[in-house]
């Protein structure tokens, strides 16, 4: 079991703290960067996520991009390499991609069946981050060898809170990259349905840990599965159940369904079907990128 979860911890690292990947799909000059943010089109209200699957009701402080121009801002804006369609991107409507404190939070799904959460009150989160350091230790070699900055999972955060009534899941973890001097912060929201989880991932660098926990509440209210997709909506004689459960989510366990693999193996295949977002801190990318000059374009809404 032990060995599961290490590999499971080493699963959900990886896809969530890639680096600056993707040099060949990446705006070269500030003219494609400006031009590409310019062309992004900002909505708020009511959107419908996945074809009715889910709901986003996005205030007049917030902006949303859709699957392609969230697609635009991952890819071609930051860097990262192309991981398939997300459900879209949320952002303060006081930021854009530009601007070097910007931090995003990026929205998929994921079906692979109705997670139960038996186990949520019984998870020693203490033991399972010892569990995910060793496990990210061991990758960090591994990592390096196949052109990867080296990594360190710091500690929680944010440790894990899970809201029994609503069947959302938050935590959020600190990364340290090697040669960074700015450590990551991962801050992740899971939000369990009928048939699979809805999944929120924050972009963003450590100092904006308490501006992102303030914001919290408000993300989480404004994101919900519509009737018939909700946690409450199973129906056990028919609908399929996820192979994991609460602390496999915390540890990276939408891969658990791949099993036991080599660990490079495992990876490939998660890696296919998630894109990778913990970018190193966006305003350290802007200082290499740009030097001293400031590009802080306001976005039209």
């Amino acid at each position: 079991m032990k060995t599961k979860i290490a590999l499971l911890a080493l699963i959900g690292i990886a896809l969530s703290s890639l680096t600056l990947l993707g040099q060949d799909s990446r705006a070269e000059s500030r003219e494609e960067l400006l031009k590409l943010a310019k062309g992004l089109k900002y909505q708020q209200g009511e959107i419908s996520l996945k074809g009715g699957l889910a709901k986003l009701e996005v205030p007049k402080d917030f902006n949303y991009l859709d699957p392609d121009d969230t697609e635009t801002v991952l890819v071609k804006m930051w860097g990262n390499p192309p991981r398939g369609k997300m459900l879209g991107m949320l952002m303060p409507a006081d930021k854009n991609p530009l601007k070097p404190d910007c931090w995003v939070v990026v929205l998929s799904y994921t079906e692979d069946g109705y997670v139960k959460d038996d186990d949520a009150g019984k998870i020693n989160y203490d033991d399972l981050l010892k569990s995910m350091k060793k496990a990210v230790a061991e990758s960090s070699a591994e990592r390096q060898k196949k052109g990867y900055p080296g990594l360190e999972l710091v500690g929680w955060a944010e440790p894990p809170r899970y809201d029994a009534a609503a069947h959302k899941l938050y935590w959020a973890k600190e990364i340290k990259f090697t040669g960074e001097k700015e450590d990551t912060l991962n801050y992740d929201i899971r939000i369990l349905g009928r048939r699979g989880v809805l999944v929120l991932s924050a972009v963003a660098s450590m100092p904006q840990l308490s501006e992102i926990e303030s914001h919290t509440p408000q993300i989480l209210s404004m994101v919900n599965f519509n009737e018939g997709n909700r946690y409450a909506d199973f129906n056990p004689k028919g609908d399929k159940v996820a192979t994991y459960g609460i602390a496999a989510l915390v540890a990276g366990g939408i891969a658990a369904k791949l099993g036991l693999f080599k660990m490079l193996w495992v990876f490939l295949l998660a890696a296919k079907k998630f894109v990778v977002i913990g970018i190193v801190g966006i305003s350290a990318w802007f200082k290499k990128r740009f030097g001293k000059a400031k590009v802080t374009p306001t976005p039209s809404v």
